[in-house]
C-alpha cells in the first residue's frame, strides 16, 4: 500500500493545523480526526463543475495537501493513508449509506474505516473512523454497541441487518442520512469502489451529478450548503439561510467550508454561481408548486 513520505505527512498535518508528528496513540488519533473533520468539507464541487477527481490514493493525497477537498472516497482514502503512514493499524471496509426514504445496504458506495489500538490492558479495541460523510461523528467511536452524543447529533452503533458480523452507525434524525452499514471483512485497496466512483462522478443518474453540496461540522455545529441554501444545525435547532449574492456565497464557501475554489478562475466561478442560482430558482418554483398542492 502507498505510504506517505515524511514531507507529505508534514504537508498533510499542516493543512490540519497539527504541528508535529506524534506516536500512534488514541489521544493523537482523536486530535487528527477532529482536525480533519473541521478542515475538510464533504463536497460535490468538482462533480458539479464537470471536473471529477480520481480516487487513486496518490491523487487524493495531493488533492488535500493542496487545500482542496472531495467526498468519502477521497477523504477517507487519504486519511486512512495518513494514519497508516503514522503507524496506525488501519482497515478499509465496503460500506453503504442509507439515504432518507431508502433501505439499509452495503453496496460499496461508501468507504468505511476502522483503526485497531491496544488499550491499557493490552486488549485490541477497534474504533470506527469516518471523516467522509459531512455530518459524521466529530471523534472516533468505539466499535461497541451503544448510543453516543456528539453535539449537535446523536449516533448509535448497532448490529447491521445486512452483514450479521458487521455493524451499523445510525445517524441523528436531523442528519443528511439515516445511517451507514459496514461489512466486517476488510479489503486491501480501493478497487471495489472505483466503478461506483465513476458512476457517482460521471453518470447523469448520479445523485450528485447536478447538485452543488458542501457539508461540514465541528465540535458543536453542522453546516450544509445546498446550492444557495445554508442549513445550520446546533443545540438550539435547525436554521435555513438563503444566499442571494455571489460574494456572500463565495465568502460562505471560504469562511465555513474552507473552500476557496482555487482550481477555478474568475470566469469559471461566475459560471458555477450562475448554474447554482438557476438550479435554486427552479427548486423554489418547484417548492411553491408542491406547497400549493398540499
Amino acid at each position: 500500500m502507498y505510504t506517505l513520505s515524511t514531507i507529505e505527512i508534514q504537508s498533510y498535518l499542516k493543512q490540519l493545523g497539527v504541528k508535529e508528528i506524534q506516536p500512534p496513540t488514541l489521544e493523537y488519533l482523536f486530535q487528527l480526526h477532529q482536525a480533519h473533520v473541521r478542515r475538510f468539507s464533504w463536497q460535490t464541487v468538482d462533480i458539479f463543475a464537470g471536473h471529477p477527481t480520481s480516487i487513486d490514493i496518490e491523487q487524493s493525497i495531493a488533492l488535500l495537501i493542496s487545500g482542496r477537498s472531495g467526498y468519502c472516497f477521497h477523504l477517507n482514502g487519504a486519511f486512512s493513508t495518513l494514519l497508516r503512514s503514522l503507524g496506525y493499524q488501519v482497515f478499509l471496509h465496503r460500506a453503504g449509506v442509507q439515504p432518507l426514504g431508502t433501505e439499509p445496504c452495503i453496496n460499496s458506495f461508501h468507504l468505511g474505516l476502522t483503526v485497531h489500538l491496544d488499550n491499557n490492558e493490552g486488549i485490541t479495541q477497534p474504533w470506527i473512523i469516518d471523516v467522509g460523510l459531512g455530518d459524521m461523528p466529530y471523534t472516533p467511536l468505539p466499535l461497541i454497541k451503544d448510543t453516543y452524543s456528539q453535539s449537535p447529533f446523536q449516533y448509535k452503533v448497532t448490529a447491521s441487518s445486512i452483514d450479521p458480523q458487521g455493524w451499523r452507525l445510525e445517524h441523528d434524525a436531523r442528519a443528511s442520512i439515516v445511517g451507514v452499514d459496514i461489512h466486517h471483512q476488510a479489503v486491501s485497496d480501493l478497487e471495489p469502489f472505483k466503478n461506483n466512483h465513476e458512476f457517482y462522478s460521471r453518470s447523469p443518474q448520479s445523485p450528485w451529478w447536478d447538485v452543488f453540496i458542501l457539508r461540514q461540522r465541528d465540535e458543536s455545529v453542522s453546516h450544509e450548503l445546498r446550492g444557495c441554501m445554508l442549513k445550520t444545525i446546533d443545540a438550539t435547532g435547525v436554521q435555513y439561510t438563503e444566499i442571494v449574492n455571489k460574494q456572500d456565497w463565495l465568502n460562505l464557501l471560504h469562511d465555513i467550508f474552507g473552500e476557496e475554489l482555487i482550481r477555478y478562475n474568475t470566469l469559471e466561478k461566475d459560471e458555477l454561481w450562475h448554474r447554482v442560482q438557476q438550479a435554486h430558482e427552479v427548486w423554489k418554483q418547484t417548492k411553491v408548486l408542491s406547497d400549493s398542492n398540499h
